[in-house]
């Protein structure tokens, strides 16, 4: 898409404040195709917002957004719902049919799934690419820009390219999901201007009356963790042998991984991740060896 194109596209949807309750930004919209899955059109959209919100901190990323509809719907003017991913570190989902609650919420909203700025198809944090960063103190201020705050002020961002002022006054709905309900709640600090409703699943913060309960929270987060994987090894020790050979397999890949089919990599730090089906959500340690 030409930069004429995107202007034209960033100007028809109402992006940089047009709502009159933005700091007056403008960003950059480019608006992919619109393809079908059952029950389902998508359409993906990509805006580029600052790095730092702060403008201390020069440079831009990419928010990755995907819209769905139901097909009887592509034509109506619907209010928008904006689904908060858990995590964190997780993109949105990729539904290939209209099933559970995003085909209930298709009849009745426009769907957008929006991958949190480090993950997904919006512009990514990796090992590979964090190391470019700098040294340790470097690494944590930058991947300071990937909080919370930030999550939710690009969301400001997407809502004001793609919810027009017809459309409930140009707010919307937001869906939290586990950290995307810590997100919501943030939300409501930040910019409650753009809120209807908001609806949280399971995403409390835990001690939430204190200032930053973060550290005593992953120090009993970390004890959990080295517990369960203790356990797991225990149970199948001839797995240990595996896993540094699929660690090893993975770092050696180009890209520091295999692509998947959602457009991530398959690295070592991924891979990792398998251990929430069965080490962290469920005390069916087997679930990994499915």
């Amino acid at each position: 898409m030409s930069d004429a194109k995107r202007r034209r596209v960033a100007a028809a949807s109402g992006a940089g404040g047009s709502n009159g309750d933005s700091d007056g930004a403008r960003d950059e919209h480019s608006v992919g195709g619109s393809f079908k899955v059952p029950g389902l059109v998508a359409t993906d959209h990509v805006i580029r917002v600052p790095l730092d919100y702060s403008g201390r901190v020069p440079g831009e990323i990419s928010i990755f957004v995907r819209e769905l509809v139901s097909p009887s719907n592509t034509r109506r003017s619907l209010p928008a719902i904006l689904y908060l991913q858990g995590g964190p570190g997780f993109e949105s989902p990729r539904p290939c049919e209209a099933s559970g609650w995003i085909k209930s919420a298709s009849n009745n909203f426009r769907v957008l799934l929006m991958d949190p700025r480090g993950t997904g198809l919006s512009s990514q944090v990796t090992v590979r690419n964090l190391a470019k960063v700098g040294g340790p103190k470097e690494q944590a201020r930058y991947l300071s820009f990937f909080r919370a705050d930030s999550i939710v002020r690009d969301a400001e961002r997407v809502r004001l390219a793609l919810v027009p002022k017809s459309s409930n006054d140009g707010r919307w709905t937001i869906l939290g999901q586990s950290f995307g309900g810590f997100c919501a709640l943030t939300y409501l600090s930040i910019a409650p201007h753009g809120l209807t409703d908001a609806l949280l699943t399971g995403g409390v913060p835990p001690a939430i009356a204190e200032p930053c309960p973060a550290e005593r929270t992953y120090r009993a987060l970390y004890k959990r963790v080295l517990l369960q994987n203790a356990r797991y090894y225990h149970r199948f020790p001839g797995d240990v042998p595996l896993v540094h050979r699929i660690v090893r397999y993975l770092a050696a890949q180009p890209g520091g991984g295999p692509l998947l089919p959602g457009g991530t990599r398959l690295t070592p730090r991924t891979l990792q991740l398998l251990g929430l089906s069965g080490l962290g959500s469920s005390a069916v340690i087997g679930r990994l060896l499915r």
